[in-house]
């Protein structure tokens, strides 16, 4: 760990300084003292970044007031990234002057003149990296005040043929990845639980991480996630953070007992929770399969909890089989593969990487690279995947060009 703490600290102080040399070029022929007040303002935010990193070697993060471990993350990130964006254009500088350098290196051998360098930074580039880096930076801030709370509704329509009359337009209200301990107050929290419930759903489906680490982390929250109301009952699966993989525990029997507290929180809010099972909803004498299964990820090695062979058994008579699985990378891992009797897959996970663009004709996000399915409905043959984008955050406490989402989705059959 220490040497993962140089090696960070290293490269942050790298950047910090490479680009602090635009703002030297920007400060000449301002005075001394401004000069001062500038350079000790911009150093200490690499102080804050150094802190970040080093106070949890005395002071365990998780032990950290909530909204200082949430907002100070997001803030330090924010001035990172946006130094290491305007860096590119410092690089350009660099890249130019080293470039002039070259040439006239060349002349005064061959000439045996002595021609000025060209060395000097070209002072627009360096006012363009200081333009650019306000531009992420304002970004990323509007992503944590405004888009973070802006939850968007997708409707989609999903046609199986196979849908019995009676589950023609079966209303599913879908969402994913809460992420509880990031949220430092119950309000967004309500306002998306009145907009679940507003949507008037026959089932409510939840796939997976309730939580970032701790089952206490929905203590708060117990409450008002309790009031999401589906007709036909609210369904949930566990996410990789669920089971408590990340968090440093005392003993194994500690992060056991969080398991099980966090099993208890489902039930206690009335949701039904799918531990490598189904069950299934009857109208009409007829019958469609909700299957659920723990996390199983085809992606980054992520542990495999779930067992979709034991929750499937036993499905056949149902003409219809939902399946509840966090992780996408599941759905061409597995059950394209294996279970093609699976009509849709729900899925989440992504969170759309928080960050992205959404807009007609253009889907990007960095996490398609990671993931092939990653926000939206995918169909390969006849088999479907929704991947919800997710209703919290995690690491940066703000989204930008992905909003959290609540979905509905309407079965149909013609």
């Amino acid at each position: 760990m220490l040497t993962r703490f140089i090696v960070i600290s290293c490269v942050v102080l790298f950047i910090d300084w490479y680009f602090f040399q635009a703002v030297l070029t920007l400060l000449k022929g301002v005075s001394p003292s401004t000069k001062q007040i500038v350079s000790w303002l911009y150093w200490s935010s690499s102080v804050a970044t150094l802190l970040y990193f080093t106070i949890p070697y005395l002071v365990p993060s998780f032990h950290w007031p909530k909204f200082i471990h949430i907002y100070f993350i997001g803030f330090v990130g924010m001035l990172f990234f946006s130094k290491l964006f305007g860096s590119i254009f410092i690089l350009l500088d660099d890249v130019i002057r080293l470039f002039n350098w070259g040439i006239a290196l060349f002349k005064q051998n061959v000439n045996g003149e002595n021609i000025e360098s060209g060395m000097s930074r070209l002072q627009f580039l360096n006012n363009i990296a200081i333009g650019v880096t306000a531009i992420p930076f304002a970004t990323f801030v509007y992503g944590m005040l405004k888009t973070a709370f802006q939850y968007k509704i997708h409707n989609v329509k999903i046609n199986l043929p196979k849908l019995p009359n009676a589950f023609h337009g079966l209303r599913i209200v879908q969402v994913s990845d809460i992420h509880a301990g990031s949220f430092v107050s119950t309000k967004p929290l309500e306002k998306a639980v009145e907009l679940i419930n507003q949507q008037n759903p026959d089932l409510v489906f939840f796939t997976g991480d309730l939580v970032n680490d701790k089952a206490s982390e929905m203590n708060p929250h117990i409450n008002t996630l309790s009031k999401i109301k589906a007709k036909e009952g609210v369904y949930s699966i566990l996410g990789n953070h669920d089971y408590g993989d990340y968090y440093n525990w005392k003993s194994q029997k500690e992060k056991s007992e969080n398991l099980e507290q966090l099993k208890a929180i489902h039930a206690q809010m009335g949701w039904r929770l799918l531990l490598n099972e189904h069950i299934s909803i009857t109208r009409n004498n007829t019958k469609i399969g909700i299957i659920g299964v723990e996390n199983w990820g085809n992606n980054l090695h992520f542990t495999k909890y779930g067992k979709l062979q034991d929750a499937h058994k036993g499905t056949e008579e149902y003409a219809v089989k939902l399946l509840l699985s966090h992780d996408p990378s599941h759905w061409n891992g597995e059950v394209t593969n294996s279970y093609k009797d699976i009509d849709v897959t729900f899925s989440g996970h992504t969170h759309g990487f928080q960050f992205g663009i959404e807009i007609p004709g253009i889907k990007w996000s960095p996490v398609q690279y990671l993931y092939k399915q990653w926000a939206g409905l995918y169909k390969n043959q006849h088999q479907y995947i929704y991947v919800n984008r997710g209703l919290g955050f995690l690491g940066y406490p703000g989204r930008v060009g992905i909003k959290p989402e609540i979905t509905v989705i309407e079965l149909m059959n013609s």
